[in-house]
């Protein structure tokens, strides 16, 4: 429950809210987080919250990095911890993409705004070891383009031949080269060898579960649509109950799972 001091030593804006940080231990580090993981992230003297990893180390490297959202006073004052500053970590915590049960097969990464976050060591994971994996095919929604994270990288994998990369926003403006819509509309077009399909989902819910119904109606199995699934989590070990999704504590049974565990839960409105 104590955590570990970290510094911040890169920092990226995003957009208009979110940033990216680079974080080095200071002493000790902790044991390097998985693809889907989270951390709890401690600004000092205002509080802590969850935070999906949105890159994983690579030995003997043993930075961590963090995409922030600024949405309240935690998460503001993460959000503009300038390099030096000290950040306290926990963790890591919960399940993961499950990126190495997936060798050998198709990958379709689907992520609305801030999903791209936990999904994009997915990306860079199947990216590094891409003989090991068939297609892959990434797909990212966002409101505007202005709203894309990690947009550099976005452009970069775009002119790769070994991934397909879709773009798509909900409100167009003057310019815009992509498409216009939901994820649902590139994923309905795509073509998909369902026995060896596996599907990784993050973003609001609605997408999400709009997104595995096109997945399934392809006859992808629901145990192979992976969804990461967000509630209040406080504690990051299963001890408070405030993440209770069901009979779920997303915190140690989450937040990753596969469709077949989230399904009927999500279709409850009361949870």
């Amino acid at each position: 429950m104590a955590p570990v001091p970290y510094r911040v030593i890169d920092r990226v804006v995003e957009t208009r809210d979110s940033a990216t940080l680079v974080l080095k231990p200071v002493g000790d580090s902790l044991p390097a987080p998985q693809p889907g993981e989270f951390m709890m992230m401690y600004a000092f003297g205002i509080g802590e919250v969850a935070i999906s990893v949105s890159g994983v180390p690579t030995p003997p490297d043993d930075t961590v990095t963090h995409t922030v959202r600024e949405v309240g006073a935690v998460s503001r004052a993460l959000h503009n911890a300038e390099p030096g500053t000290r950040i306290g970590l926990r963790g890591p915590f919960g399940t993961n993409w499950g990126v190495r049960e997936a060798l050998g097969r198709d990958l379709v990464i689907v992520a609305g705004g801030v999903g791209m976050a936990p999904l994009r060591p997915v990306v860079l994971a199947a990216l590094a070891d891409r003989g090991r994996f068939g297609r892959v095919t990434l797909i990212v929604g966002a409101r505007s383009r202005d709203d894309f994270l990690f947009r550099s990288e976005l452009d970069a994998w775009s002119q790769r031949d070994d991934i397909d990369t879709y773009m798509t926003v909900d409100v167009p403006v003057q310019g815009w080269p992509g498409e216009v819509g939901f994820v649902t509309g590139p994923l309905r077009r795509l073509a998909v060898r369902p026995e060896a399909t596996t599907a990784f989902l993050c973003g609001p819910e609605v997408m999400m579960r709009n997104a595995a119904v096109e997945l399934m109606g392809k006859g992808v199995a629901r145990s192979d649509i992976r969804v990461s699934l967000e509630r209040n989590m406080q504690c990051g070990i299963g001890w408070c109950g405030h993440c209770q999704l069901g009979p779920l504590l997303l915190c140690r049974d989450g937040p990753v799972v596969g469709y077949d565990v989230a399904e009927p839960l999500l279709r409850v409105k009361e949870l």
